[in-house]
């Protein structure tokens, strides 16, 4: 063998090697990107079963009734990137077939959008020991949504209920007449960021009355038509 052949063998073998060791490189970094965060926030929002809308459906308090509010929270959050989830508002109707929201919405645990566990069961979610702040009762994006104080304030959430989530008996109308009605009646509503005025001010399910249903109507008492969505699978 000349001197020669030995140099272009050795300079072959060694880029071989090196070749052999950026792949290994590549894969191990690879792997990595792959196996990604657990906690990472698109991990998060496939799994999150608890959010205030970020919006209403823009006609008062005339959600086109339980199912057509039940449609909004789904809506909202398959755009969101949650499927396969069968999502419940937590509204109360009245009357003779009258339904507690809090018998709508399965038994817990729920989370919110940013991986923050709200409540672990019915139990907890209707006492004061639940985990649900402004800061927590986020959108169906995980969007901190505005509150007393904030420009516009749209702290008062639809519900229609008790403070324990069940349905008023009162004969005056606390569902904008089971939420068909975008003018006359009024609502129940509670304080996401549990603070404000009325009976309860703290009470994120029952705060106060609103003065109409109309879309001005909740705006000029601090809301905007929202109202919390559960999913119960």
């Amino acid at each position: 063998m000349t001197i020669y052949t030995a140099i272009i063998r050795t300079a072959f073998l060694s880029a071989a090697l090196l070749a052999t060791a950026c792949s290994s490189s590549d894969d191990d970094a690879t792997s990595l990107v792959t196996e990604g965060d657990p906690d990472s926030t698109e991990a998060t929002l496939a799994d999150f079963d608890f959010f205030l809308t970020s919006a209403g459906p823009g006609d008062g308090a005339n959600l086109g009734g339980l199912a057509g509010a039940d449609v909004h929270c789904a809506n909202l959050a398959e755009t969101a990137g949650s499927e396969d989830r069968e999502w419940r508002a937590f509204l109360s109707t009245t009357g003779a077939d009258g339904i507690n929201a809090i018998d709508r919405i399965g038994e817990g645990p729920w989370t919110n959008a940013n991986g923050v566990v709200v409540a672990q069961s019915t139990e907890n979610l209707i006492s004061d020991a639940n985990n649900l702040t402004q800061e927590t009762a986020v959108s169906e994006l995980g969007a901190v949504i505005n509150g007393r104080g904030d420009t516009p304030n749209r702290h008062d959430i639809l519900t229609g209920t008790n403070l324990d989530g069940t349905a008023s008996l009162d004969e005056a109308d606390t569902t904008c007449a089971n939420w068909t009605s975008n003018s006359e009646g009024s609502a129940l509503v509670g304080h996401h960021d549990r603070e404000g005025g009325g009976a309860n001010p703290t009470s994120w399910t029952n705060a106060h009355g609103t003065n109409g249903c109309s879309q001005t109507d909740l705006q000029g008492t601090g809301g905007d038509g929202l109202f919390y969505c559960f999913a119960i699978n």
